[in-house]
């Protein structure tokens, strides 16, 4: 069976290339389609795979400012020519869903968000803090995106969706139904190594606006804990500028080290509104506790702290489930401060064997099955409605 993997960009290991690199161990012999790729900025596995990009990789210092191509991110990912392959599997959160599909393959889209840029997140990215002429120039371009957005899923056969919360957007975005199969952790990597608990936060993923990293420093700039950053991307100067010295940025650092701090934070702070969010399963499988905002992703992956309670209403919520961590239900620093106020109360409640078992329901075995009984299914049925 020849093979077609498709992905947005190969420019860093995070959530979606963790996806990407399972695949390519599914699929070995597949060829690799992305729009551009930064050699050395991905894991030996995907590094090793038949890599074919677009002319977006042909302009210079591209992978300093590849968020900026977005306008020409349609036509780069239409440039491929994917005829004669049995199946395309794309891996998308913002067109590798796109590629056209002129020669009939069969095609899957394990998608990651339909596109957040233009959708539900728009403001996010650019309202504020000096982007007016982004903004301006994104609002007149956004029809178009989200004209295109919806075309170009009608080329997808079947959707995987990464969480529920995914497979409704998928829905409403596109009025297609989806299957959900989560992301996989690496339970075996990230286990837990006897290192003794510190005093300090933690906070891991790209700096992006979505990920409401600049809450987290709002709420710590006020209390005064020790807050570790692991991670860098666009929001890293600002940040920098109004975090006060509680708060270290140690930019990406080796996967070794991330586990290391997972193993020794008091927690993890997760303050933006996720798709998924494999960082806070990474956390859990090493036994740390999570402080979520509870809302998107995180609700289908940490179990809270039964005494919490939401804000709004002063409802206990009911739990069965041991915790793994606690919510704070408003995007705002008074509200994660009282979480973390909290937290410091019931910190002793937290057992990191039972935080483990629960990160170990998305270990990445189980991931490669599903994609696997899902990919041969669906060829399967493809196949018996062609005859």
């Amino acid at each position: 069976m020849k093979v077609a993997l498709v992905h947005d960009w190969l420019t860093g290991m995070r959530g979606g290339e963790r996806c990407l690199e399972a695949f390519c161990e599914l699929f070995p012999d597949a060829d690799l389609f992305t729009l551009l790729h930064v050699p050395s900025t991905v894991s030996s596995r995907i590094e090793s795979m038949r890599i074919h990009t677009s002319f977006l990789q042909n302009l210079p210092g591209i992978e300093k400012y590849y968020r900026y191509t977005l306008p020409l991110m349609p036509w780069a990912i239409s440039s491929f020519n994917l005829n004669g392959y049995d199946l395309i599997l794309s891996s998308s959160h913002c067109v590798a869903k796109g590629v056209r599909n002129a020669g009939g393959s069969a095609h899957i889209c394990y998608c990651f968000t339909p596109m957040r840029y233009i959708w539900d997140q728009f403001d996010i990215y650019f309202s504020g803090r000096g982007r007016w002429v982004q903004s301006i120039f994104m609002r007149l371009l956004r029809p178009f995106l989200k004209n295109w957005d919806v075309r170009s899923n009608r080329g997808v056969h079947q959707f995987i969706a990464i969480s529920r919360h995914i497979q409704k957007k998928i829905e409403n975005s596109y009025q297609r139904e989806s299957t959900v199969i989560t992301p996989p952790v690496n339970t075996r990597f990230y286990s837990p190594n006897n290192e003794p608990r510190e005093n300090f936060f933690l906070i891991v993923g790209a700096l992006s606006p979505y990920k409401r990293v600049d809450l987290a420093v709002e709420a710590f700039n006020e209390l005064g804990y020790p807050l570790r950053i692991i991670g860098a991307g666009p929001e890293m100067p600002y940040l920098r500028r109004i975090a006060a010295s509680n708060i270290q940025f140690l930019g990406w650092i080796a996967d070794e080290q991330v586990r290391s701090h997972y193993a020794r934070c008091r927690a993890l702070v997760f303050p933006g509104e996720e798709d998924f969010g494999i960082v806070p399963l990474e956390a859990q499988a090493m036994g740390c506790p999570v402080i979520a905002l509870g809302k998107g992703g995180a609700l289908e992956t940490v179990i809270p702290e039964p005494g919490s309670w939401k804000p709004q209403t002063g409802i206990p919520e009911e739990k069965t489930q041991k915790p793994t961590g606690l919510f704070f239900y408003q995007a705002e620093k008074e509200s994660l401060c009282q979480a973390i106020e909290h937290f410091n109360t019931v910190e002793t409640r937290f057992d990191a064997n039972e935080i483990r078992e629960h990160a170990l329901e998305f270990n990445l075995d189980q991931f490669r099955y599903r994609i696997q009984m899902f990919v041969q299914e669906f060829l399967k049925k493809s196949h018996a409605e062609k005859i």
